[in-house]
């Protein structure tokens, strides 16, 4: 167990070179392979995780260039655990539910490629080497768009592209700059974002860097008004490209700020906190709107993403243990609901060849285990009580209720909104009567698409009903991160925002 984080990250990158010497029809057994393997090795991890411990576990620290203090350096803690285990796990239905027919071989290699990437991110405590994973992750995302994307797909792919590279240009000067800082402080050069947790930083130092990162992130997000890159991805996308973008890299960005933004800058992430909190209402109001709008049921999907992203960034930005912990669990939420969502759009695609609502209708009566399991994520995606979508909201919103209670007002629209736009898609795709001949023989999900969904079901309800075991873990480290702020802050107004949990009294 002691190197199984360079495991996880390299057993895919490995597997991929290996991948280009196996033929066409093996191809898709080979991958699922891997992917399975990787999944279950994610899982040993969780296993062996000390739930009590609030600090990173199965850390590995290798010099690289020790004049200037990078290294290799990995660890998890709950808050980095579980959005690696649904790294590997979308990454695994991804490439089950494959439904690319031209070169299928390349599509399998390159998600591989992109595994690696998003494994890397999460568990990357050198600066540097985060930075390292953080762009290397454009690249097998651009060649799925680009190669596998609908007719707009360069277009997509090089809008997606100069966005987030634009973001994280800017980012690393600050990183750079942060890593000045300590050299300036303690003498010595260090990438180590532990050691960084260990300065304090003048405000007028903090407001300028927390903006830096800020937008490297907030683009990855995307927030307001950097957000119009991600219709364009999802819409050229190939079915397994949304998949993977809306569960898991959009989450790299709100990782970014629980991870550094937060710890490293608590008394400018509190002078930030309403307009990060305007940006983010505007987020989940504006897009909601746009996508009860839409007449294409994928582009639904993706504008929701938007503003369910929104209420995370609400969360995360509450200064509290209730909305971080319940921001963490939602970008686990969003994550397996609107990939179950996008693969189900892949699916009546398939066989459509349409994203066109108006095409459908009745669908309810031809598929009904298609229509039952579209229900199902619909109601996590609107956030209904049992089940997974439920829990994070609640917690986002009601941690930003003690920040402004307006702003969670108007944030708690989400509900609302989310719950029309999404009844009419579902309405508009599976009742009423069938007015298209066309949907009348529409073959049910097959075998394939069943293992692929089933799972995402299960997990749904699952942690709709009992999110313990993942929200036990997530809640012990966003207590320390809550802690190490408020004892970092050194203005009133930060201290009295970052609310430190009180310990409960013990019974007599």
């Amino acid at each position: 167990m002691s190197n199984i984080l360079t495991v996880l990250i390299f057993f895919p990158l490995i597997a991929a070179i290996f991948g280009f010497m196996v033929n066409q029809k093996s191809i898709r057994v080979y991958g699922i392979t891997v992917a399975a393997a990787e999944f279950l090795l994610s899982l040993w991890l969780w296993a062996s995780f000390d739930s009590t411990n609030p600090g990173m576990q199965f850390v590995e620290q290798l010099s690289l260039i020790p004049q200037f203090g990078i290294s290799y350096y990995l660890g998890v803690d709950g808050i980095s655990l579980f959005i690696v285990i649904m790294s590997t796990l979308m990454t695994l239905i991804g490439i089950i539910a494959l439904s690319v027919k031209d070169d299928i071989k390349n599509m399998i290699i390159t998600l591989l490629f992109l595994e690696v990437a998003m494994i890397g991110v999460f568990v990357s405590l050198d600066v540097i080497l985060f930075y390292v994973f953080w762009e290397f992750s454009l690249v097998p995302m651009l060649y799925v768009i680009g190669a596998w994307g609908g007719n707009l797909r360069l277009y997509a792919s090089i809008k997606f592209f100069i966005y987030t590279f634009a973001g994280s240009l800017v980012m690393l000067i600050g990183m750079l700059y942060m890593a000045f800082i300590y050299h300036s402080t303690t003498g010595v050069w260090s990438f180590s974002l532990t050691d960084w947790y260990s300065l304090i930083l003048p405000f007028d130092v903090q407001k300028y860097l927390f903006l830096a990162f800020f937008l490297g992130f907030a683009i990855k997000v995307p927030m307001f008004p950097f957000h119009t890159w991600l219709p364009y991805a999802h819409g050229q996308a190939p079915t397994v490209g949304s998949v993977i973008l809306a569960a898991v890299l959009l989450k790299m960005g709100t990782y970014g700020f629980v991870r550094f933004s937060l710890p490293l800058f608590p008394d400018a992430s509190v002078a930030y906190i309403l307009p990060v909190g305007i940006i983010a209402v505007i987020m989940i109001i504006y897009t909601a709107m746009i996508a009860y709008a839409q007449k294409d049921i994928k582009q639904v999907i993706a504008y929701s993403s938007i503003s369910h992203m929104g209420v995370i960034v609400l969360g995360t930005f509450a200064m509290n243990t209730e909305g971080i912990a319940g921001s963490v669990f939602l970008m686990l939420s969003h994550g397996i609901v609107s990939g179950a969502l996008f693969l189900l759009v892949g699916v009546i695609y398939d066989r459509k060849h349409t994203k066109i609502m108006s095409e459908f209708g009745g669908l309810a009566k031809s598929m009904p285990n298609f229509a039952v399991v579209f229900g199902v994520m619909t109601m996590a995606a609107v956030g209904l009580p049992l089940t997974i979508g439920f829990i994070g909201e609640y917690l986002s919103l009601a941690g930003f209720f003690k920040v402004s209670p307006t702003l969670t007002v108007l944030g708690g629209t989400s509900i609302i909104l989310g719950a029309a736009y999404m009844l009419k898609a579902l309405k508009n795709t599976f009742f009423g009567p069938i007015t298209n001949p066309e949907n009348e023989n529409l073959p049910d999900l097959d075998a394939k698409e069943l293992t692929a969904l089933i799972p995402l079901v299960a997990i749904v309800i699952w942690l709709g009903i009992y999110p313990k075991p993942v929200l036990g873990p997530i809640d012990t480290t966003t207590k320390a991160l809550v802690q190490m702020m408020h004892n970092k802050a050194q203005t009133k107004e930060a201290k009295a925002t970052i609310l430190v949990s009180k310990p409960k009294k013990e019974a007599k």
